[in-house]
């Protein structure tokens, strides 16, 4: 990465800690609303902001590949997480849409949470394989 990127980088990998927080903090929130049966969870702002924020979460992961140059098939622990991110999404859909039953719902929302923290670890060590 050149010298004069270095700002562009700090920046791009700042807003995508910054939206990844967010994502799973907010998943989190909506995880819980889930399971109490709270109302809330049917409101505009809890259906709206998420995928505001996943957007720019994308945007901000896919403009750092660009600036490092990084390909996700010649990268492994890239494509893990990519692989465990959409692992995350169908999990996560049914913990708070699909889901037939609170039972289903709990189940799929516990394993979102752990591809979530995968993701995390993956992201953390560059290893598609992070635990001993």
């Amino acid at each position: 990465m050149a010298r004069r990127s270095a700002p562009l980088y700090l920046i791009a990998k700042s807003l995508h800690l910054a939206c990844a927080a967010i994502s799973i903090a907010g998943f989190l929130a909506r995880g819980v609303l889930m399971l109490r049966g709270s109302a809330w969870l049917e409101s505009r702002v809890l259906r709206i902001a998420p995928h505001v924020v996943d957007t720019v979460l994308l945007a901000a992961a896919l403009w750092l590949l660009w600036l490092l140059q990084l390909s996700p098939l010649a990268n492994a622990w890239i494509a893990a997480k990519i692989a465990a991110l959409l692992l995350y999404i169908v999990l996560g859909s049914v913990a708070l849409r699909r889901g037939r039953s609170v039972r289903v719902r709990a189940a799929a929302f516990v394993l979102a949470l752990a591809s979530a923290a995968y993701i995390v670890a993956v992201a953390l060590t560059r290893d598609p394989l992070p635990l001993p």
